[in-house]
């Protein structure tokens, strides 16, 4: 998966907070929010915060699947509100690998016919 396909997956899925986000898709999306307020910020404060805040849905939503991708609930998320520990938790989980096939939150997104960027079809 490349940051194209990344963001588009995001976006395309936008307020989806059910099923699983890879790793790539997570970590691509983040990059592409950053780099993308950066310009803004360096542009106009107001197109930086218009930004953030199109992007937010969009952010929440990629980050609870990527926790039902290391089989924790969406509720993990407001572990950001603790000090410091919180976001060093959850920048940990979303390092880790996803577990393997099925699981509470639906299929691996790593299998080919799950995958949005796999050129493989499914038969």
């Amino acid at each position: 998966m490349n940051m194209f396909q990344a963001v588009s997956a995001c976006f395309s899925q936008f307020a989806t907070f059910s099923g699983r986000a890879r790793r790539a898709e997570y970590w691509w999306f983040f990059l592409f929010n950053v780099l993308a307020a950066s310009i803004l910020a360096a542009v106009s404060e107001t197109l930086s915060g218009v930004f953030s805040l199109v992007t937010l849905l969009p952010t929440l939503a990629v980050s609870v699947r990527r926790l039902h991708d290391i089989d924790r609930s969406g509720w993990w998320l407001l572990l950001v509100i603790l000090p410091l520990i919180g976001p060093i938790v959850l920048l940990v989980w979303s390092l880790t690998r996803g577990t393997a096939g099925i699981n509470n939150f639906g299929d691996d997104p790593k299998l080919p016919q799950n995958d949005p960027g796999s050129l493989v079809s499914a038969e």
